[in-house]
């Protein structure tokens, strides 16, 4: 029944479950559930259940088991397409009126939810899920469409197709009662070209993939390439491993641009998580965490990432069924204590293992601080909060041309810290911002943060002049002094003059210099140990990301050139200072 107001069964059931401690999840299912009880709250969304429970009558009626046994379906897949199905809106559309021989705009009931990504472990049977939904579509939708699956390799996109084919050849043999709609659509043969229509098999595997002869629909097998899969007019597409291999090319945006021709479609990404870093994955698993953060609204999107939180949990199996939720059906607790064993003992698989059992990335980019860590720990702005204190000054002139960053760091009583901040750009970036970020930097102009300098590039001279002003209208006492080198040289040499060298400090790019200081600043961020009241702080914090090897050992990468804002680089020159002149703040 369809309802504005009614919570999705299945996942009622798994939420009580998380609730009541029977079921451990990480923080980014976590956010999703969020999301979901976001939807239940939201008046103009509708939950219809008939969705479900024929996607799952369909499975365990139609379909088997790759080696041919029958199907009763996971709590997992009954959760993702419930949440992927089963969520509609009612939206205007043009359509032609008969009656009126014109177009008129009509109220017409569209699913919510048009892509799905599912970062599960090792053995959670993804590609069973998805063969399920791809034979789920291209039996049950009247019209004529074109399924297309994806994957590294072909033989691995197979995967997803096999099911199916065994399905349709056993269909035939099931007792009586199971698989009716298969037994018909299996009746008769390829070969009868000559009779009647009703003799000739009406779903069958051939060598263009599985085809459908009542609607001429066909599922096909694809190359992992934007040239092979680029103005498709598929409806109904899946991805294998997207994240897991050495992808260059991104073919989920390439489908879902084919897929926007239809009213409805379905894009399904599954993947266990990787070794290698840094290519067109980790970029979509970016944008995904800003998703669960709230910080993008897609609810179009349903993500289920399932990981450890820390690699200490490995030694716990209760904290497995985070990572891989299917544990103890479709793989082991055997096969993970193994592995865990092997990681031990042979170190050269340790990375393997840990990403793709626990979805536990040992080196790439990820956000380093939390949601938690970013929010103001002052909950009222005050300008002159640490006036007439002694503090540190970190200063990135990175980017100078159009914008650059100061923070200044107070010690406070309790090993807290104050943090104030401050930044400037030109007008013309300014100008060049889109709308909704425009927006936040407006913010940070109102509350006196983010200075905007007319022209094109930042005068270096301007830009210390009204620094200093400020300062001295603060009486800020600056004992330290940490900077970037690059690129500062015309602004360190007036300081030096002005000020003398001494308390300044070099602070040198990489993971050889950062990692220890990065590691001491995420711990008080965690203790709420940072006090701070400003949006430019809580903003850079959330976009700041981090490089980490293999070793543990970190770095700060700026994630795109459109954010360039950056005064979490400048708090860390501020904090090598501090650390490098300890006598100073005694």
């Amino acid at each position: 029944m369809l309802s504005n107001t009614a919570t999705p069964k299945y996942y009622a059931e798994f939420r009580e479950k998380v609730l009541s401690g029977a079921i451990p999840v990480c923080e980014e299912i976590s956010l999703q559930m969020q999301l979901i009880d976001r939807l239940i709250a939201d008046p103009d969304v509708y939950y219809d259940d008939l969705a479900i429970d024929g996607f799952i009558e369909f499975c365990e009626e139609e379909m088997t088991l790759t080696d041919g046994g029958d199907v009763h379906l996971l709590d997992s897949f009954k959760l993702w397409a419930e949440d992927l199905l089963s969520w509609f809106i009612f939206v205007e559309r043009e359509r032609w009126d008969v009656e009126q021989q014109a177009f008129v705009l009509k109220t017409v009931k569209k699913r919510l939810r048009d892509t799905q990504y599912l970062i599960v472990a090792r053995g959670g049977a993804k590609s069973m899920y998805v063969a399920f939904m791809q034979a789920f579509f291209l039996t049950v939708d009247r019209s004529t469409t074109h399924q297309v699956t994806v994957a590294p390799t072909m033989i691995q996109a197979q995967e997803v197709i096999t099911p199916i084919k065994t399905a349709i050849t056993r269909a035939q043999e099931r007792p009586e009662g199971q698989a009716p709609l298969f037994k018909f659509l299996t009746d008769g043969s390829l070969n009868n070209t000559t009779g009647a229509r009703s003799g000739r098999q009406k779903l069958a595997s051939t060598k263009r993939g599985i085809e459908n002869f009542l609607t001429n629909s066909y599922l096909e097998v694809r190359p992992m390439s934007i040239d092979k899969v680029q103005g498709l007019r598929s409806k109904y597409n899946s991805v294998d491993e997207w994240l897991s291999g050495d992808t260059r090319e991104n073919v989920i945006t390439a489908l879902m641009q084919g897929a926007t021709k239809f009213e409805d479609p379905i894009l399904i990404a599954i993947s266990s998580e990787g070794v290698i870093r840094n290519g067109v994955g980790d970029d979509i698993k970016m944008e995904l965490i800003t998703i669960l953060r709230g910080e993008s609204e897609q609810p179009n999107v349903s993500i289920w990432h399932y990981k450890l939180d820390d690699v200490s949990e490995v030694a716990n199996p209760r904290m497995w069924v985070k990572a891989q939720p299917n544990i103890g059906k479709t793989v082991s607790y055997e096969t993970y204590e193994s592995d865990v064993k092997k990681a031990k003992q042979f170190p050269a698989v340790r990375n393997e293992i840990l990403a793709k059992r626990f979805g536990l990335p040992m080196e790439g980019y990820t956000f380093f601080f939390t949601y938690d860590e970013t929010q103001p720990t002052l909950a009222t702005l005050v300008p002159d909060r640490f006036d007439k204190m002694h503090c540190s000054m970190g200063v990135d002139l990175s980017m100078g041309d159009d914008f650059c960053a100061f923070s200044w760091l107070f010690p406070l009583p309790r090993e807290e810290f104050g943090l104030k901040g401050r930044s400037y750009i030109t007008r013309r970036t300014l100008d060049l911002l889109p709308g909704a970020k425009r927006l936040k930097y407006e913010e940070f102009m109102a509350e006196g943060t983010l200075i905007i300098f007319e022209g094109t590039v930042l005068d270096m001279m301007d830009v210390y002049d009204d620094l200093f002003a400020h300062i001295e209208a603060h009486q800020y006492e600056i004992r330290t002094l940490g900077f970037d080198p690059y690129n500062s040289k015309a602004f360190m040499d007036r300081y030096e003059r002005e000020w003398g060298p001494y308390g300044i400090e070099k602070v040198i790019q990489g993971a050889r210099t950062e990692s220890v200081p990065l590691g001491e600043m995420k711990k008080q961020a965690n203790q709420r140990l940072i006090r701070f009241d400003e949006r430019i702080i809580t903003y850079t914090m959330g976009n700041a990301v981090t490089w980490e090897d293999s070793n543990g050992n970190r770095k700060l990468h700026k994630r795109r050139n459109d954010e360039k804002i950056d005064n979490v680089s400048a708090w860390l020159d501020a904090y090598v200072a501090m650390k490098a002149h300890p006598d100073q703040f005694d």
